[in-house]
């Protein structure tokens, strides 16, 4: 995307709005588990598994703030290494990507995720891995042997690492845990259970063959209270947590210190954005899980959310495309071979992408319905862009 141009330099991307906090009381054998894998002698590979609603991310962000401390040294801070491996409600991340990142502050609240640039991210395009369990499970492989290759190489930059999944018990989420156990070879694996026993994982290493040497198995409970005894693993309105999700994505088009509280506000200044402009030259358009004729290539973007991703042409065929990050296409003009476009993402990093990725993540309703006016005048605003660019 060389040819790119934008107006006024955007300063660092803000941080995700703060939720209400709520005291989280952790029960006894959550603080047991956690503290038989921080005292692993090396720093492990944990995989966390268990139904859906089970509070597996919120024991993960409970463990990942044990580990910190103990990977500190007199001269830095602790790290470690978290594998966002759930499409539809990840942890540091918008919906629709798998990613590594590497933290090194504790996470301050333990029931809602935070935003966080990630290390390595590959954009799925979609918020069920069911739509292509193949390609899922490449940028799943992708990932983990990259934190291998960066992590675990060399002894003195080893990371604990923490593999959150979604809630896979049966059918094919249940293969697709299977392959990624068996390609992972974890060091721990924590898995929560249920009071229903029909929703729960088999007991012991069900993903090895009889005879094989498996991980320390950990079995803790789903059992979790607020400091009132109310319990926290209430079932989650996941539509809405997307939606919240890329609403706070988009605020770091802008400042910290502008005020977006309403959608509405967010709508209108996404409207009055100047968008970068990109040559259809510059890039080559991926769809990932649907066929758009030739004709309708760059017309089919217009208003949509995709992938801005980077080309790995020199790791082989198997190569998946890296993405720095998600835009909006806010228009198309064909005759002219230019597309605009808004992201968060700098124009340093923008520079290097060849690729756009369409997927299935769409724009958030709220801001539709909420700011219809503001849609309204999104062809009005390029036009304008291209004018003042053109002189």
């Amino acid at each position: 995307m060389a040819g790119a141009r934008t107006t006024p330099t955007r300063t660092r991307p803000r941080s995700s709005s703060p939720a209400p906090r709520t005291e989280v009381v952790v029960p006894p054998d959550w603080s047991s588990a956690v503290s038989t894998v921080s005292s692993h002698p090396t720093p492990p590979v944990v995989v966390v598994c268990g139904p859906k609603n089970s509070g597996k991310s919120t024991f993960s962000r409970v463990l990942l703030n044990a580990l910190l401390p103990r990977q500190a040294t007199t001269t830095e801070h602790g790290k470690a290494g978290y594998l966002d491996t759930d499409v539809g409600q990840p942890e540091f991340g918008p919906p629709g990507c798998l990613s590594f990142n590497v933290v090194d502050e504790p996470i301050a609240d333990l029931l809602n995720p935070t935003l966080q640039e990630a290390e390595r991210c590959y954009f799925f395009g979609d918020i069920s891995s069911k739509r292509d369990p193949e390609a899922y499970l490449n940028c799943l492989f992708h990932l983990y042997d990259y934190f291998v290759g960066k992590y675990r190489c060399d002894e003195n930059e080893m990371l604990p690492l923490i593999v959150n999944t979604p809630g896979w018990v049966k059918g094919a989420g249940f293969d697709m845990l299977v392959e990624m156990l068996r390609y992972m070879c974890p060091t721990i694996v924590v898995q929560i259970r249920i009071t229903m026993q029909s929703k729960n994982l088999p007991d012991g290493v069900f993903w090895l063959d009889g005879g094989q040497t498996g991980p320390k198995m950990i079995i803790i409970d789903a059992a979790f209270h607020d400091a009132s005894n109310r319990s926290l693993l209430i079932q989650k309105d996941s539509g809405g947590m997307r939606e919240r999700r890329l609403v706070e994505y988009l605020k770091q088009c802008f400042p910290s210190n502008i005020s977006l509280s309403t959608n509405k506000e967010l709508a209108h200044a996404l409207a009055s954005l100047p968008p970068y402009q990109v040559l259809f030259s510059d890039v080559t358009v991926v769809h990932l899980h649907c066929e758009v004729p030739a004709g309708e290539i760059w017309r089919s973007l217009n208003a949509t959310i995709v992938g801005l991703a980077v080309s790995n042409a020199s790791e082989g065929t198997r190569s998946v495309p890296y993405c720095v990050g998600l835009g909006i296409v806010r228009g198309v003009d064909v005759q002219k071979g230019l597309l605009y476009l808004i992201t968060p993402v700098p124009l340093q990093q923008l520079q290097s992408v060849d690729l756009l990725q369409q997927g299935l993540i769409e724009i958030p309703t709220t801001l539709l319905q909420e700011a219809s006016e503001a849609i309204n005048s999104l062809s009005h605003s390029c036009r304008l862009v291209v004018e003042r660019q053109k002189c």
